[in-house]
């Protein structure tokens, strides 16, 4: 298994990530609470803010408190394990502070969210009628994951491989990811992974990021000749200081 731990930042000077860590710092917190709770309380906790198809589409009640539309959102927040959360939250860390860098805070944040939403229904509309209950923020962040490859498609990704460190172009590492998510579709249902959902994260990711990134950010940039490009990075415009280095 291929596990991305670190990139090369092309902005100079760097913008503080504050969304990528507070989505961290936010569903790390939940999963603690969740290891806190009796198994009785867990199982509420899960009933509630999980993603059911059957009760999103009508077939059956909400499993909790929380109305089953709202779980199109709540369930990107929780997780079933350390194991889980720490998995999904690696692959924020690599690859979120660049897409939220260039995005900007705000849209930033909606295009995670709405790329969880699209994983969600992608998950619901392949088994409307299924009782399974749906966590994670895999969606969400197989969406940021296709964003990053489209924006920094030659960065240079420090890997391991199992215990060996390997330096690889980013379309290397989002490649065999992609490739894995598709493979085991045909394995979905026998195993425990939503890797529909995944599939839909990664087809939100690609269909929004090209319409939120701003003007002046061009895609695959390190494939074809560049000018030093300029952009708006939040709600300030970056000077020459904050030029993207060709985002490679």
């Amino acid at each position: 298994m291929v596990v991305p731990i670190y990139d090369d930042n092309p902005f100079s000077p760097p913008v503080k990530p504050v969304v990528t860590w507070g989505l961290i710092a936010v569903n790390l917190a939940i999963l603690l609470y969740e290891m806190g709770a009796s198994q009785l309380a867990l199982d509420r906790i899960i009933d509630s803010f999980s993603l059911t198809p059957a009760a999103f589409i009508g077939d059956i009640g909400a499993r909790g408190w929380v109305p089953a539309f709202l779980t199109i959102i709540t369930y990107q927040f929780f997780h079933a394990d350390l194991t889980h959360v720490v998995g999904n939250m690696i692959f924020l860390w690599v690859f979120g502070d660049d897409v939220e860098r260039v995005l900007g805070r705000g849209r930033y944040l909606a295009f995670y969210l709405l790329c969880g939403v699209i994983g969600g229904l992608v998950f619901v509309a392949n088994d409307p009628h299924s009782t399974i209950e749906l966590i994670g923020a895999s969606g969400a962040v197989a969406g940021v994951v296709v964003g990053y490859v489209m924006l920094r498609p030659c960065a240079k990704i420090t890997v391991l491989l199992g215990i060996i460190p390997l330096r690889i172009s980013a379309y290397w590492v989002v490649g065999l990811f992609v490739i894995s998510q598709l493979w085991n579709l045909g394995a979905s249902s026998k195993s425990e992974v939503a890797y529909w959902c995944h599939f839909g994260g990664m087809l939100g990711g690609a269909l929004l990021f090209p319409l939120l990134k701003p003007r002046g950010v061009r895609l695959f940039q390190c494939l074809q000749p560049v000018p030093d490009t300029v952009v708006q990075i939040g709600p300030q415009r970056a000077g020459p200081a904050a030029r993207l280095n060709d985002l490679r």
